[in-house]
């Protein structure tokens, strides 16, 4: 189903993740470095309607180069995840957004990297101007909110080396896995009016460092 980029997409969006209850794995998560994410709604390629921003890392960084993500990064000392979501969406597309941009936060979700990411929802009125900084970002992709809401947009396969199952999203041919892959279908997942947890979905092998 397609969602119009306006205000009453906006308006449906805020109501849902106001009364999403989310789990914060902070208390649980000794050791792990704190991480925060934006999942950004902006106007789609095909005008009119409400896309996801999406970013495919760039080739020369230390980790997790090639990979697909939100803009985000870690959290600064004494930075708020919102805080932190704000100003990595700045440094990595030029995107400047405020506080009153943010409409919640979902389920933190901890990384076999050692990260613990919290997913920021946005709402990037005027989308227009990206700047991606070439350091940090190869490419930056605008998915649109019908995409991620198809019935076989992601799927769940066994790995030997765990008992979790591991998520994947489907993307125009390309396999994106958690974290991203499992962010994004919490998300469509509070989109759909359920309320789903990814805590527990896996990561593949190549992405546990």
């Amino acid at each position: 189903m397609m969602l119009p980029f306006n205000a009453a997409t906006r308006n449906m969006i805020e109501t849902r993740v106001a009364a999403f209850t989310r789990v914060d794995e902070g208390p649980q998560a000794s050791g792990l470095k704190r991480a925060a994410v934006g999942l950004v709604m902006a106007e789609a390629e095909n005008a009119g309607e409400t896309s996801l921003l999406l970013t495919l890392r760039a080739s020369n960084l230390r980790a997790h180069s090639n990979q697909w993500a939100p803009p985000g990064g870690r959290c600064d000392p004494g930075e708020t995840p919102p805080e932190a979501a704000l100003r990595e969406l700045h440094e990595e597309l030029g995107l400047q957004l405020t506080r009153d941009d943010v409409i919640g936060i979902l389920d933190d979700y901890p990384t076999r990297s050692g990260y613990l990411i919290t997913p920021v929802v946005m709402w990037a009125q005027d989308s227009t101007q990206l700047a991606p900084n070439p350091d940090e970002v190869a490419s930056v992709h605008r998915i649109a909110l019908s995409e991620i809401s198809r019935p076989q947009a992601f799927d769940f396969v066994a790995i030997p080396e765990s008992d979790r199952r591991v998520i994947r999203y489907s993307h125009f041919g390309h396999r994106i896995h958690a974290p991203t892959a499992a962010l994004i279908y919490q998300f469509s997942e509070l989109l759909a009016g359920r309320t789903t947890r990814v805590a527990e979905l896996e990561q593949p092998v190549f992405a546990w460092k």
